[in-house]
C-alpha cells in the first residue's frame, strides 16, 4: 500500500510540477514579448537575438554600427511606430547593464516608484528585483563589470562610478532585473576601459576624478555613426505587406539580421514542448500504474479482512455500508498521494525557482497554486474511486456465514 502511495504522489508531483513551470515561463514569455514586432541585431541566431535583447538570458550575437542602423532610428520612418536601441555587455553583480532610452519603459509599462529616470550619462535607474536583491538604493555607486559573469578581475574599477538615481515599481516583466542607463554611459565606459585610448591616458595624468561635465547636450543617437549599438527593438505602426517583408529584406540585403519574436519563440516551445510532452506522458502513466496498484493493494488486503468485514455485517452493517467504505478508503489514498504530491511540486519548484533566479535572474514561485490543481485533485480522487470499486463490490458480496465458519 505504501509504494502505491508514493507512486501516486510521484505522478501528480511531476504533472503538477510541470504545469507550474510551463505556465510560469508562458506568463513570463508572453509578458516580455512587449507588442515588438521586430528585432534588428548582428548576424547570427535569430533565437539567440529574441532570446538576449528581449529576454536578456543569452549572449548577444554581436554589434550594428549605428550608421547601417540609420535608417531604422529615423523618428519619422513611414512604418515603424517606435525604435528602442540597446547596448548590452556589461552588468553589475550578474545583472545586466542595458544602454538605452527612457522609451524602453514603454514597452513594459514601467513606472518610477521612487526617484527618476536616468537622464546624464552614469545615472541608472534600476529594475525592483535589482534593488531588492542587490538591497541598492537611491544613491548608491558601483562599478560596471564586463561580461555577464561574475568575476572580479572584469569589474572596470578604473572607470567612472555608476549612481543610482531611479528605482522602478515592479512590472513582473524582465525590467524589473534590469539596471537601465543612456547608451553614451555603455561607450565611455568601454573607450575609458580601452589600453589604446589616449584619452584614458590624458585623464590619468589629470587626476580623473570621475565626475562628467554634463552641460554638454548628447548628440542624438541617429548622428552618433562611428559608434556601435547591440541591437533595435521595433514597434510597427501597421501591420502590412511591407512590414511583413522588411525582415527578409533586411536579412537579405544588409549585414545585419532580423528576427521575429513570436516565430523564434514559438520555435522555442516547439523544441522545449517534446520533452514536456514526454515528461507528461511518463507521468500520466505513473498516474496510471499506482492507480493500478491501489486497485490490487485493496483487493489483496480484502482477503486478509474478509474476518473482520463479516463481523461488520453480523453487528448490521449494511452492503451499501461496506460498499461505501472501501470506497471511501481509495478516495482517501488518492487524496493522500495528491497531497503529498502536491506538496513535492511546490516545494521542487521553490528549488528550481531559486535556481533559475541565480542563473537567469527571474523570479519565479513555488508559492502559486493553479486553477489547474483542482481539476487534478478530482482526477486524482476519480482514479482513486475507480480503482476501489471492484473491491468494494466484493466486499459489499462477503458472505458471511461462510466466512466466519471457514475462520
Amino acid at each position: 500500500m505504501l509504494l502505491s502511495l508514493v507512486l501516486f504522489a510521484l505522478g501528480v508531483g511531476l504533472i503538477s510540477l510541470l504545469l507550474l513551470l510551463n505556465t510560469q515561463l508562458q506568463e513570463k514569455f508572453d509578458k516580455n514579448l512587449a507588442d515588438i514586432d521586430l528585432v534588428i541585431g548582428a548576424k547570427g541566431s535569430p533565437l539567440q537575438l529574441i532570446l538576449c535583447s528581449m529576454y536578456h538570458i543569452d549572449a548577444p550575437t554581436g554589434n550594428i554600427s549605428i550608421k547601417e542602423a540609420k535608417p531604422f532610428l529615423n523618428p519619422n520612418h513611414p512604418l515603424i511606430k517606435k525604435t528602442v536601441p540597446l547596448s548590452l555587455g556589461d552588468s553589475h553583480k550578474g545583472y545586466r547593464i542595458v544602454g538605452t532610452l527612457p522609451s524602453f519603459l514603454e514597452l513594459y509599462n514601467a513606472e518610477i516608484g521612487t526617484g527618476k529616470i536616468w537622464e546624464n550619462d552614469f545615472e541608472v535607474t534600476i529594475g525592483a528585483g535589482v534593488a531588492s536583491d542587490l538591497k541598492l538604493k537611491l544613491g548608491d555607486q558601483f562599478h560596471s563589470s564586463h561580461g555577464f559573469v561574475l568575476d572580479d578581475n572584469l569589474i572596470h574599477d578604473d572607470g567612472d562610478k555608476f549612481k543610482v538615481v531611479g528605482i522602478l515599481k515592479p512590472t513582473g516583466s524582465v525590467a524589473d532585473q534590469l539596471i537601465l542607463t543612456n547608451t553614451q554611459s555603455i561607450w565611455k565606459t568601454h573607450d575609458h576601459a580601452s589600453p589604446n585610448d589616449e584619452s584614458h591616458e590624458d585623464h590619468d595624468h589629470e587626476g580623473h576624478d570621475h565626475d562628467h561635465d554634463h552641460s554638454e547636450e548628447p548628440k542624438p543617437l541617429i548622428e552618433e555613426v562611428d559608434q556601435e549599438i547591440t541591437s533595435l527593438l521595433i514597434q510597427f505602426k501597421n501591420r502590412n505587406y511591407q512590414t511583413l517583408n522588411m525582415a527578409r529584406s533586411i536579412n537579405e540585403n544588409t549585414d545585419m539580421q532580423a528576427a521575429n519574436p513570436p516565430i523564434e519563440i514559438n520555435r522555442l516551445h516547439a523544441m522545449v514542448g517534446v520533452g514536456e510532452e514526454a515528461l507528461r506522458i511518463l507521468a500520466l502513466i505513473i498516474v496510471f500504474v499506482s492507480g493500478l496498484s491501489i486497485f490490487i493493494s485493496l483487493f489483496d488486503s480484502l482477503r486478509d479482512r474478509r474476518y473482520e468485514l463479516a463481523l461488520m455485517r453480523v453487528m448490521g452493517a449494511s452492503r451499501s455500508k461496506l460498499f461505501s467504505l472501501i470506497i471511501l478508503e481509495g478516495i482517501l489514498l488518492a487524496a493522500l498521494g495528491f497531497a503529498i504530491g502536491i506538496f513535492l511540486s511546490h516545494i521542487g519548484m521553490e528549488v528550481l525557482a531559486n535556481f533559475m533566479k541565480s542563473s537567469y535572474r527571474y523570479s519565479f514561485s513555488g508559492t502559486v497554486f493553479l486553477k489547474e490543481e483542482i481539476y487534478l485533485l478530482l482526477g486524482a480522487l476519480a482514479i482513486g474511486m475507480l480503482a476501489a470499486i471492484i473491491p468494494a463490490i466484493q466486499a459489499s458480496r462477503t458472505d458471511i456465514s461462510k466466512t466466519l465458519t471457514d475462520s
